[in-house]
This record gives structure tokens, C-alpha cells and sequence, in this order.
């Protein structure tokens, strides 16, 4: 393999390995999104108002954090693949 062979390697690496970094904290703050959109969701359901949008957004909220999560553990496996790579050159 060449230099620039390897550079390429390295270079995705690195590029996925951010992705990675960005995927975390969007999943964390998913998470926080929901928690506080259930804090909310209590509140309007102690105050006697309407839930049903609330929860509705939650359930959106909670199938596009699985999906976050699907991403993210196709950026992990990237990452081994890409590591294995740099590290077998």
C-alpha cells in the first residue's frame, strides 16, 4: 500500500471518528429533548389540557433517537473497520 493509500485511510478515519463524536452528543441531547417534553407532557396532564400532540411528539422524538442510535452503531462499526485497516499498514 501506498503513502497516500494509506492517508486516505487515516483521513476517513478520522472523518468517522468525528461523526462519531457528533452522534453522541445529538443522541444525548435526543434524550434530553424527551425528558423535557415529558416533564411538559406532566405538567398539561396535571393542569387537565389536552395531551394527546405532547405525547404524539414524544413518540416521534423516542423513534428518531432509535433511529440516531441505529446510525450510530453503523459509525462504530465503520470506525473498527477503518481502525483495523490503519493499524494492519
Amino acid at each position: 500500500m501506498t503513502f497516500a493509500d494509506d492517508a486516505h485511510w487515516v483521513e476517513q478515519l478520522r472523518s468517522e471518528q468525528q461523526l462519531l463524536a457528533k452522534a453522541d452528543i445529538d443522541i444525548e441531547e435526543g434524550w434530553m429533548r424527551i425528558r423535557n417534553q415529558q416533564d411538559l407532557l406532566d405538567w398539561l396532564q396535571a393542569c387537565g389540557h389536552d395531551t394527546e400532540q405532547a405525547e404524539r411528539l414524544i413518540g416521534l422524538l423516542k423513534r428518531t433517537l432509535i433511529e440516531w442510535e441505529r446510525h450510530r452503531t453503523l459509525i462504530v462499526q465503520r470506525v473498527a473497520y477503518l481502525e483495523a485497516k490503519v493499524t494492519s499498514h
